[in-house]
């Protein structure tokens, strides 16, 4: 499995960024997607991730109520809705994906098996 996200960029406090994570080679295999986030100096952090099936979502706190992650299945791709950004929310973002056998720790890194290259989000005050 590969996994390319695209979308980062530079906005100003406020707006509004739609992050894309492009999924390929053995998809089919593929359950639950997520992207987690790491400003400098600080460890990864979970954004939010959603299932396969019946498309569940979790969100960490920090970005509850103002990111939305959906996904088409279809094209193997997940998409990260950004919006109400803040200068805290300046990170690379990553997307990752969960393999055969499931952990279930939908929040946590060791809970994924493949990551994409990471795309930076800077939010300028």
């Amino acid at each position: 499995v590969q996994l390319q996200a695209s979308g980062g960029g530079l906005v100003q406090a406020g707006g509004s960024l739609r992050l894309s994570c492009a999924a390929s080679g053995r998809t089919v295999s593929i359950d639950r997607m997520g992207w987690f986030r790491q400003a400098p100096g600080k460890e990864r952090d979970f954004v939010s991730s959603i299932s396969r099936f019946r498309s569940i979502t979790y969100y960490g706190d920090s970005v509850q109520g103002r990111f939305t992650i959906s996904r088409d299945n279809a094209k193997n791709t997940v998409f990260l809705e950004m919006n109400s950004l803040k200068p805290e929310d300046t990170a690379v973002y990553y997307c990752a994906a969960d393999t055969p056998p499931y952990s279930g720790y939908y929040s946590q890194s060791v809970g994924y098996d493949y990551w994409g290259q990471g795309t930076l989000v800077t939010v300028s005050s």
